[in-house]
């Protein structure tokens, strides 16, 4: 572009244009884009310019200052134009009375989208600013899959935010630095976009913890004036070795910022003046080979620490991100941190997904940013799938926390997964229907229980089955988001499922006291009635029933005939079967097991809650009757019940070792033991045993009971 171009924009603007910050940006995309794209950006500036007119923000600034602010810094990566047109309106639908549909006529459709992603949703139909801010972060999300740019905006929105977050109240200041320190940094750590991710990090924990931030910028400053001559020294060092090895390189020194060092501290457990490593050094070549050739020059130069070496090349980070580090014994045994990485490495580490845009027309591929962030954005797509706006944030947190476990499929392919992945994370990362029926793993050819965690290196193997399912107590040990969500929508799949079975059990028992049957009513009649409750058919009418959402006896009163009969003296029970899955439980407060008297409690979202007839807590209960539901035991029921009893035995050796066998021998599985009260001569054992029903929970009880060591046994009551 002539260098007058510039000028001759400048040169027609107002005086009030000028001062927004424009020039500025003029100057930075003039650097990279043609002519004719830079009058559409700043014809995209004016339509702001006229919708924010008036408008200011808090600062006391006029508020477009802040749309070029962010467009400015999305320039600084060299961003298209749609995207930095997208920055300069990314607020006029949300705070202004223009419409995505006249943006997508004006800028285009592509222009808008990005726009219409980066906007919030109106908060007024949420229950709580938690729901609104998580929906919003879900839109968002949603639409940075559609196209990434969206959170590129985002995140350059949030950048300078954060730079102007003084003015507002103290506990604002730090719900927000939480939030960017737990979502936003992370996120730009994952695309790989450093510059904004340091910032994010640094401004977040300034605003997070103030006074924590001053003590360790003094320190860092105070440190950097006593180190100033060491530092020097190395890099003349570091320059001359490297030349006499014929190493064309850049050598720079380089600060550790704030956030890391804090970081640091917390998570070494380590005092400020512990942290002797606050500098490093950066070493930029011309190619890769030229890396490892540097690295043996460093080392020669001085000694490496065993153990913190790292070959990011060979195994690039989950972001892209490639470099060689290592830590050497500086003078007086000081840690000197170096990286080695080439141009392009370097361009990448600070850029990101961003270096996507800034490569050449014509240039075959992609970088490995990118195609790693589209592999992320398409989990993220599963992720979402049958999960509320709160969960999948949470999915989305714990997503993006830097990964630390390298391992290895049969075939030799790497896979990284977060830290205290386990084999169910990997069988959930080679894909879902592997998890879903996984049934056990193999590590290094040694079969492991499925709640191992992997360690570096290892080579993992799962083993299916046709017939595998996923267990509902995998959720309490999986790491990784892509795992938990695969698991909780399979569940609340299969609960749908069983739902819809107990359900129509339940509205055929409520009719038969009517002298009638889902058959009789006909499948039309309960459309209809679907249809008048505003459900999507008979399906969803049966899971809301199996789910205590509504009542069976009210549901067959409104499919009774006009001339409304009344019901039968005696309805007839529900009969437990014990197969019924996750839409009937039992209640832990007085573990009923088959041959107890019992009744079930209609719970919303439950299901049916079955509670022995003389629990405890039945006396609450009691004032829902219409939440109450007959129910009894179908005979000859094969599974375990869990029920806790508690033995009262002499305080002796051995005395816990000896009341357990006597509990196997009665082939009942001990599930947990406690003790509760001891003194010099007693102690009191709870156990929580499986039994098949009253008659198996006696026998052990009279077999327990015989001991020399028992004073009395009994089973726990609510």
């Amino acid at each position: 572009m002539p260098i007058d171009y510039a000028a001759a924009i400048l040169g027609r603007l107002p005086t009030g244009k000028r001062s927004t910050g424009l020039p500025k940006l003029i100057s930075k995309l003039e650097a990279y884009l043609p002519p004719e794209e830079v009058e559409s950006i700043v014809t995209a500036f004016d339509f702001a310019h006229e919708a924010h007119k008036g408008q200011q923000r808090q600062t006391g600034e006029a508020y477009i200052t802040h749309p070029v602010a962010v467009a400015a810094l999305l320039a600084d990566l060299q961003l298209d134009p749609q995207t930095i047109k997208a920055a300069l309106l990314h607020d006029v639908i949300e705070d202004t009375p223009a419409a995505k549909e006249e943006i997508a006529a004006r800028f285009g459709a592509e222009v808008a989208q990005i726009v219409d992603g980066v906007s919030k949703l109106d908060k007024l139909t949420f229950r709580s600013q938690e729901e609104a801010q998580a929906a919003s972060f879900r839109k968002m999300i949603l639409a940075m899959v559609e196209d990434i740019r969206v959170i590129l905006v985002k995140l350059a929105d949030r950048c300078h935010n954060m730079e102007t977050l003084d003015v507002l109240s103290p506990a604002k200041r730090r719900r927000i630095a939480k939030e960017t320190l737990e979502i936003y940094a992370p996120i730009a750590n994952r695309l790989g976009i450093n510059s904004i991710r340091l910032e994010l990090q640094d401004q977040g924990f300034r605003h997070l913890h103030p006074n924590r931030y001053r003590v360790i910028e003094r320190a860092l400053k105070k440190a950097k004036g006593n180190q100033k001559q060491f530092m020097k020294r190395i890099l003349q060092n570091l320059e001359r070795s490297l030349a006499e090895q014929g190493i064309e390189a850049k050598v720079m020194g380089r600060e550790k910022h704030l956030y890391s060092i804090y970081r640091k501290m917390r998570l070494k457990n380590r005092h400020l003046n512990e942290i002797v490593d606050m500098f490093g050094f950066r070493i930029i070549v011309d190619k890769v080979d030229t890396c490892y050739r540097a690295l043996g020059v460093v080392h020669s130069l001085h000694k490496p620490m065993p153990g913190r070496f790292k070959d990011y090349i060979a195994i690039p980070r989950i972001n892209g991100y490639q470099s060689l580090h290592t830590t050497l014994f500086g003078p007086s045994s000081m840690p000197i941190e170096v990286q080695i990485r080439t141009k392009d490495m370097d361009r990448v580490a600070e850029s990101g997904i961003a270096a996507h845009w800034q490569y050449k027309q014509g240039e075959s591929g992609q970088p490995a940013p990118h195609t790693r962030a589209r592999e992320w954005l398409t989990n993220l797509k599963e992720m979402q799938d049958g999960a509320n706006s709160e969960e999948f944030l949470e999915s989305v947190k714990v997503d993006l926390f830097p990964d630390k476990v390298y391992v290895f499929t049969p075939k030799g392919e790497i896979l990284r997964l977060p830290r205290g992945s386990t084999c169910v994370d990997f069988a959930y990362a080679v894909h879902t229907a592997v998890g879903d029926r996984c049934v056990a793993a193999k590590i290094n050819r040694r079969l492991v229980p499925l709640r191992t965690q992997l360690r570096n290196g290892e080579t993992i193997e799962i083993i299916t089955a046709k017939g595998g399912k996923p267990n509902p107590s995998w959720v309490n040990f999986v790491a990784s988001a892509k795992a938990r969500t695969a698991i909780r929508h399979f569940l609340k799949k299969m609960q749908q499922h069983e739902a819809i079975g107990l359900g129509k059990r339940m509205l055929e028992i409520s009719l038969r006291d009517y002298k009638l049957s889902i058959r009789k009513v006909g499948i039309s009649k309960i459309k209809l009635l679907a249809e008048e409750l505003g459900l999507h058919g008979p399906e969803e009418l049966y899971t809301q029933l199996g789910l205590g959402e509504r009542m069976a006896p009210l549901v067959a009163r409104r499919l009774l005939p006009d001339d409304e009969m009344e019901p039968l003296p005696n309805s007839e029970p529900l009969a437990i079967t014990g197969t019924e899955g996750m839409v009937v439980t039992y209640a832990k407060c007085c573990s009923p097991i088959p041959g107890d008297t019992i009744m079930g409690y209609l719970s919303t979202g439950r299901g049916i809650v079955i509670h022995r007839d003389d629990c405890g807590n039945l006396v609450e209960y009691r004032k829902q009757p219409e939440r109450w539901i007959s129910v009894n035991w179908k005979p000859r029921i094969e599974r375990d019940f869990n029920v806790e009893i508690r033995v009262e035995v002499v305080n002796r050796v051995g005395v816990l070792a000896a009341v357990a066998a006597t509990i196997s021998d009665c082939n009942s599985n001990i599930e947990s033991v406690s003790i509760d009260e001891r003194d010099g001569n007693t102690s009191t054992l709870n156990f929580q045993i499986q039994v098949k029903n009253r008659a198996h929970l006696a026998r052990v009880l009279r077999s327990t009971r015989k001991m020399n060591d028992v004073y009395r046994v009994a089973r726990k009551t609510a």
